[in-house]
């Protein structure tokens, strides 16, 4: 069975970046798409970014448009890891971060309910 754990969290100031990992284990990653959500107080979740399997080759990834340019999704299959760097952070960012996986081939969604593997969070905060 899938498990995942977030790390890489943090404070950051306005412009600042953070990489967090969402690290698996159970399983061989490579045959899961990943999706990186995020909930700020009082607020609905998020999908923040998603990445497909890499068991065909193609990997494919997806953004939201708040994001677009300064977030990148990546994933290292031999460390069983996926990736979400991320630059020129704004107050706006601020959220608990997750990381979600479901068995994939050749896609990744946006959609939470998807995905049946979530990790605990990380939270990043960004602020002066």
């Amino acid at each position: 069975q899938l498990q995942l754990v977030e790390s890489g969290g943090g404070l950051v100031q306005p412009g600042g970046s953070l990489r967090l990992s969402c690290q698996a284990s159970g399983v061989n990653l490579k045959y899961y798409a990943i999706g990186w959500f995020r909930q700020a107080p009082g607020k609905a979740p998020e999908a923040v970014s998603c990445i497909s399997d890499s068991d065909e080759g193609d990997v494919r990834s997806h953004y939201t448009d708040s994001v677009k340019g300064r977030f990148t999704i990546a994933r290292d299959d031999a460390k069983n890891t996926v990736y979400l760097q991320m630059n020129n952070l704004k107050p706006e960012d601020t959220a608990v971060y997750y990381c979600a996986g479901e068995v994939s081939w050749g896609h990744c969604s946006r959609d939470d309910s998807w995905y049946d593997y979530w990790g605990q969070g990380t939270q990043v905060s960004v602020s002066s």
